[in-house]
């Protein structure tokens, strides 16, 4: 057996033994539990669904790019303020949180359908003329509107127990900024857990939850048909179904960039050129894919996570099937009812502390790439779409009701319109760094310079 050292890199994790690796793919499913558990959680998604398909959607992605890649898919926050936003308007058509839901659902697979279109295009034009069309002016500005226009939320579900709101904080900074090995990697984990326990030790967890926890069965299956998006297919309601796709369907934008910039940031970690070698088009495919899956069957949207590339880069074992290990552990938690009412047991201060962070790092993943890119914010026409996107985004979501710019019956996300308005603007609007300041160009020419 080989050992392990973390200054020598690993493509082949099978010299280090079955034992070694079968840790290593535990490590790469708590580093995505945290967060992945708390989209369901936020949103009233089913927990075990979302596991059992961020699993079966790690596995769908691998097979889309030939077992090359080493990416783990959780859960996406990006499409939160969509499923809020779908909620919110189809509670005031008298329905239930539960039986709108599914609606949101179809919206996100209309998203995950256009994650093809992109491949498609990557696959005919090239990535560089494709990328045009997403200058970082634009999309800087989504990704910190999405922290922003979530962080409502964190706070109001920290004032329901600020104390218990404050463990999962400070456990949480001390673990990421003091924390070695596997402590630094996992630290949103370690936050839950820790404010979690305080709460039941002070008694602070609902009654009612507590008692939906003893009485869970230890084994069941992971989702209910009439909570999928396939339910919802089957409705009948088309006029709500298409005001949910118009909704969230455009997020997709967001996402996409996420992706592409996870995939460079994988890239450069391992020193392999995936965005050549299996290629974005099979990647943005399989992120597209497992998305489509999941929402079909009631769980949250995927996306590639960044924590688990933080793995990579600790353990210097960039071996695709230690992460094909983490799915299937993820798979086979989410056949457990008695596990799915654990989590729905926690806190919502808990949630809210964490979250609260977790927001803010999106906002600051944002005010990042406009740094990295040399946006220049005293040019008038970056300021301008700059101020436009935020401003579109964050006061449709707060301003309108249901979170919405209603056109009839039709309301769309102001996440929807700050991209779309965005986009528009940095075509049209003439002026130094325009469509040639493009998303990551830099860092594609970089890494496919590096692999060859």
């Amino acid at each position: 057996m080989a050992k392990l050292s973390t200054n020598e890199a690993v493509y082949d994790a099978r010299q280090l033994g079955k034992g070694r690796m079968l840790v290593l793919g535990l490590q790469h499913m708590f580093a995505m539990f945290g967060a992945t558990i708390l989209v369901p959680t936020i949103t009233g998604l089913s927990v075990s669904a979302t596991l059992l398909f961020a699993g079966l959607g790690t596995l769908l992605f691998h097979w889309f790019t030939k077992m090359k890649v080493p990416a783990f898919l959780g859960s996406s926050f990006a499409f939160l303020g969509g499923y809020a936003t779908v909620v919110a308007m189809g509670t005031e058509m008298g329905m239930t949180q539960a039986e709108a839901l599914p609606y949101a659902c179809v919206g996100v697979v209309a998203a995950g359908l256009l994650y093809f279109v992109l491949a498609a295009a990557f696959k005919l034009f090239g990535v560089h003329r494709v990328m045009k069309l997403f200058p970082p002016v634009v999309t800087g500005p989504i990704i910190i509107s999405i922290g922003l226009i979530l962080a409502g939320t964190a706070v109001k579900s920290i004032l329901t127990n600020w104390w218990v709101a404050l463990i999962a904080i400070l456990v949480v900074i001390i673990c990421n900024i003091w924390g070695k090995g596997m402590i630094k990697i996992i630290p949103i984990l370690l936050g839950v857990l820790a404010s979690y326990v305080m709460a039941a030790i002070f008694g602070q967890l609902e009654p009612g939850k507590v008692q939906a926890l003893h009485d869970a069965a230890w084994i069941g299956l992971p989702f209910q048909w009439q909570n999928t998006g396939m339910y919802a297919l089957g409705s009948g309601n088309w006029s709500f179904l298409i005001t949910a796709i118009v909704a969230i369907m455009p997020i997709a934008l967001a996402t996409m960039i996420e992706h592409i910039g996870d995939m460079c940031a994988i890239s450069s970690t391992c020193n392999r050129n995936y965005l050549e070698d299996p290629g974005l088009h099979r990647t943005l495919m399989g992120d597209g894919a497992a998305t489509v899956l999941a929402s079909l069957f009631g769980a949250p949207a995927n996306t590639t996570y960044g924590e688990n590339t933080g793995v990579l880069n600790l353990t210097r074992v960039f071996d695709p099937r230690v992460i094909r290990i983490a799915a299937v552990v993820a798979i086979i938690f989410s056949f457990s009812p008695k596990f799915a009412a654990l989590i729905y047991a926690m806190p919502t201060a808990t949630i809210g502390g964490v979250s609260l962070i977790l927001y803010g790092m999106i906002s600051s993943v944002g005010v990042r790439s406009l740094v990295e890119n040399q946006v220049d914010l005293t040019d008038s026409r970056n300021l301008i779409i700059t101020a436009l996107t935020i401003t579109l985004a964050v006061g449709i979501s707060y301003g309108c009701e249901g979170g919405a710019l209603q056109f009839g019956k039709i309301g769309i996300s102001g996440l929807a319109v700050a991209a779309i308005v965005g986009i528009i603007a940095a075509v049209v609007l003439p002026g130094k760094g325009g469509m040639d300041d493009t998303v990551d160009v830099k860092q594609i020419d970089e890494i496919e310079k590096k692999s060859e």
